[in-house]
């Protein structure tokens, strides 16, 4: 996957479309990813232990990752990933101004 923990990333469809937010997850076997802040989702918890209450908590749920892209931290806008070699390495660059992405 092109996308990695901690990048920021811009929804290009869905509900939650244009919000951008920071990759909390991947999850490379289902290609999806977790990002802070888009498709929250309600989630009723039954109290378990005594004295711990129950009640309604917002998730984040998994979106595919075919629908996020990167944002570049140069030019700002959202881009696709492409690799270029450094010193033997392989570094991720942005395919709209060639910057380098962390």
């Amino acid at each position: 996957m092109r996308i990695k923990k901690g990048d920021t990333v811009k929804v290009l469809s869905g509900n939650d479309k244009d919000k951008t937010g920071e990759v909390l997850e991947v999850i490379p076997k289902k290609d999806k990813v977790i990002v802070k802040d888009v498709n929250i989702r309600k989630k009723h918890v039954k109290a378990r232990k005594q004295g711990e209450e129950g009640g309604i908590l917002s998730v984040e749920c998994a979106i595919p990752s075919s629908k996020v892209n990167v944002v570049c931290p140069k030019c700002g806008k959202a881009t696709r990933v492409g690799y270029s070699m450094e010193k033997d390495k392989k570094i991720r660059i942005c395919k709209k101004c060639g910057a380098k992405l962390k």
